[in-house]
């Protein structure tokens, strides 16, 4: 079991979202986040150029089995890119363990 880590444009999110569909990803959380990174946004107020630092995004976790790690991987890299700096980053870990609460299932079938 795999678990992905993705940081996304927050404007990319529908996109994103209907990718992991497409592929039968179902199932993820998600966040709201703002960090600090290399693209610099900025706002006008007034005609007044105002920049900041601080970026918003979207973080999403998701666990898939082992087989469903490079389709998860491909739909986000897919529908979540834009080719310009602050389209975000992916993070694949391992998981060592998945229960499920509701019936103590545990393993593969905790995810399904």
């Amino acid at each position: 079991m795999k678990k992905i880590e993705a940081i996304i444009r927050k404007s990319k999110f529908n996109e994103v979202r209907d990718a992991l569909h497409a592929v039968e990803v179902n199932f993820f959380s998600y966040w709201d986040v703002t960090g600090v990174g290399n693209e610099k946004e900025s706002h006008i107020y007034r005609t007044v150029s105002y920049s900041t630092s601080d970026i918003q995004r979207r973080y999403l976790s998701i666990v898939v089995s082992d087989e469903f790690l490079d389709r998860t991987v491909e739909a986000i890299l897919n529908s979540a890119g834009t080719g310009t700096v602050g389209d975000g980053k992916i993070f694949v870990s391992d998981i060592i363990e998945t229960y499920r609460i509701r019936n103590r299932d545990t393993g593969q079938p905790a995810i399904n």
